[in-house]
């Protein structure tokens, strides 16, 4: 087990731009969605706290969240021009084992956050959670999630991330790359190595293979985790996404 460990929950938004999912809802910010009398702000803080978070900051820049931390273990974080340039101010505030989870992570339970951090090996300096296909669909058939295809199976991303120490901050400086080459992909393609795509896209590489060759272009040594629990998937990304959690918990 990672113990003590610190937390993030990134909840920035762009100015400007309405999140769909929280203009479903009627409400200005989708961490401001209510589910069983609690925003999800509140759900998402709940759990972390609950697994054990020895401090805890939220990524935010909208007056309304930084207003609902009132009275919480939680102290507002400013956003950067990039989410991985917010995850990198929070690591140099908060310090590590830094576990990062987001606003819109609507079912988080304490226990997918302990087996997480306890199912990491004590290698990694890097740990992401993604949760099989076959576990997603038998906990929620009707969802539909996007899938990486690997070798040994489709996995879906579950919006958990462990960085381990101060090495794991070369797993931003990557992310901070791409995020710069956004709008032109081929400079993406050309970093990531012809070699690395070609076997992605012809189904040559396992889970673990694929995430160790992306933290070895970092220089870091990353892991895969798998989740037990498929509704670890299931985030709040649009208003598909909030009926589906809503019949879930029986609010339907």
């Amino acid at each position: 087990m990672i113990q003590p460990f610190k937390a993030l929950i990134l909840a920035g938004s762009r100015p400007g731009e309405v999140d769909p999912a929280a203009a479903y809802a009627g409400v200005a910010h989708k961490g401001l969605i209510v589910l069983q009398g609690q925003t999800l702000l509140a759900r998402v803080l709940g759990a972390v706290e609950a697994a054990g978070a020895s401090e805890i900051g939220v990524s935010a820049n909208d007056e309304a969240i930084k207003a609902a931390l009132a009275g919480s273990r939680a102290q507002a974080l400013p956003t950067a021009e990039g989410p991985s340039q917010s995850v990198a101010d929070a690591a140099g505030r908060l310090g590590f084992p830094l576990l990062i989870t987001t606003v819109d992570h609507a079912l988080l339970k304490p226990e997918w956050i302990t087996q997480f951090l306890a199912d990491t090996p004590d290698w990694a300096e890097v740990a992401v959670l993604l949760a099989p296909e076959a576990r997603v669909q038998a906990a929620a058939p009707q969802t539909k999630r996007t899938y990486l295809k690997f070798r040994d199976g489709r996995y879906s991303g579950c919006n958990l991330f462990l960085l381990r120490d101060e090495r794991a901050m070369g797993v931003v400086r990557l992310w901070r790359k791409v995020e710069a080459l956004r709008k032109q992909p081929w400079k993406i393609a050309a970093m990531l190595g012809p070699s690395f795509l070609l076997r992605y896209a012809l189904g040559l590489l396992t889970l673990d293979q694929a995430v160790a060759q992306l933290g070895a272009l970092a220089d870091v040594k990353a892991a895969a985790v798998r989740a037990h629990d498929g509704l670890a998937a299931v985030d709040v990304d649009k208003p598909s996404d909030l009926d589906l959690v809503r019949e879930l918990l029986g609010e339907a």
